[in-house]
């Protein structure tokens, strides 16, 4: 018994660190701006990019790298970028910033900083083509550094995304808003939010049903697999017939979610990106081009455009792990009532993997992303809650 706990734990801890690192990658690979980590080493000063590509519609963000012992100095060029801009071999120009211009002064010995050129998103950078940003005279010195990137057209699933899915919520979200006191954005997220998920009901609903329905059978098809090991045919004809017989379909759990999956998605990043409105604009339908207001972003004390450090990542920790408790429940009661202990199976593994290693993931990606994402994920993950305990009551047979 012992050596079989000490096999379950051994065999938990190994596909939890598989899943921690993939997760860790894909993270870095798609939200560098997050969960960036580039190595350090670098002699001299170097300035790179994010991202050398940059989709139509997003801003450059640069990275500057001090290497050396003494202490990087910029000159403060506001309203104009702390570096020199060419595209096409000419010097831009300009006073017209969509958010308040930060000046970047300096980089300290050994240091990094990440700096957005999101002001100039609409000025100098709306237009497509390679462009250059270069640092002159560092320290007084004739050395500059310089970096090329391009920036090109979205493609069509991009523009396809943005115009059935992204605008749409986002303009959904201002016009909200709009009407709410002090255009609380946390309150404009929470309704919009519910809609989305009241729109999703039936289509999830069938989901949460299709899993219930596994669930329940899931103990016969186990045994089916131990008594058919050698016999891939008969189990495959045997575990059909148990889908007949208890009315399974496989694909009801899976297909609506994957239905649903790109709007979920989408308004993740609606409520990520779009809730600095003065970065949106090209997002925004014709009447609310010229606003004369922009988002309240205190909700209940929390800055929803900063990450909450305190309250949000336990409380979505906690309430992931109770949806996802909840989502077994079927599985548990099923094997409570045969009484039987037995070698856990490599479904039950995952099930105990994504019960206790998806809620740790989901609170630490809450200290990363903004309160306002955490706001969104939170009142989605209770309104599933309540779904589920309404499917767990029903008898599906």
């Amino acid at each position: 018994m012992a050596k079989s706990k000490l096999r379950d734990f051994a065999e938990f801890f190994l596909i939890f660190l598989v899943l921690y690192f993939l997760v860790q990658f894909s993270l870095k690979l798609f939200f560098p701006q997050y969960f960036g980590g580039e190595k350090n080493g670098v002699t001299g000063v170097t300035i790179s990019m994010q991202d050398a590509t940059v989709k139509n519609g997003h801003h450059p963000v640069v990275i500057i790298k001090n290497g050396t012992e003494e202490a990087l100095v910029l000159e403060d060029k506001c309203p104009m970028p702390p570096f020199d801009v060419y595209k096409d071999e000419k010097k831009l120009e300009t006073t017209e910033t969509a958010m308040p211009c930060v000046a970047l002064t300096g980089v300290e010995p050994g240091g990094r900083e990440v700096y957005e050129l999101s002001p100039w998103k609409y000025s100098l950078f709306s237009e497509l083509g390679e462009y250059k940003l270069v640092i002159p005279d560092i320290n007084g010195a004739e050395v500059e550094t310089s970096v090329d990137f391009k920036i090109h057209e979205a493609g069509p699933i991009t523009r396809a995304f943005r115009a059935f899915i992204t605008k749409p919520f986002l303009n959904l979200l201002v016009l909200i808003a709009s009407v709410m006191p002090g255009y609380s954005l946390g309150i404009a997220i929470i309704i919009l939010t519910i809609l989305v998920k009241l729109v999703l009901f039936i289509p999830t609903q069938h989901g949460l049903e299709g899993q219930k329905k596994l669930q329940a059978v899931q103990p016969q098809l186990d045994a089916l697999k131990r008594k058919y090991k050698g016999d891939p045919q008969k189990l495959q004809q045997e575990t059909m017939r148990i889908w007949k017989e208890n009315k399974v379909n496989p694909l009801q759990s899976c297909l609506p979610i994957l239905i649903q999956f790109p709007i979920l998605i989408g308004l993740f990043f609606v409520i990520r990106d779009g809730s600095v409105l003065e970065l949106s604009r090209h997002l925004l339908y014709g009447p609310h081009q010229d606003l004369s207001w922009t988002f309240g972003t205190n909700f209940f004390g929390l800055n929803l455009l900063e990450p909450s450090k305190i309250l949000m990542p336990p409380l979505l920790a906690g309430s992931q792990f109770a949806q996802m408790k909840l989502s077994f429940a079927i599985a548990k009661k099923k094997k409570d009532k045969s009484g039987k202990k037995e070698t856990q199976s490599a479904q039950e593994m995952q099930q105990k993997m994504m019960m206790y290693g998806l809620p740790l993931m989901i609170g630490f990606f809450a200290l990363q992303f903004p309160a306002a994402v955490s706001l969104y994920w939170g009142v989605s993950t209770f309104f599933a809650i309540g779904q589920q305990v309404v499917v767990n009551r029903r008898d599906l047979r």
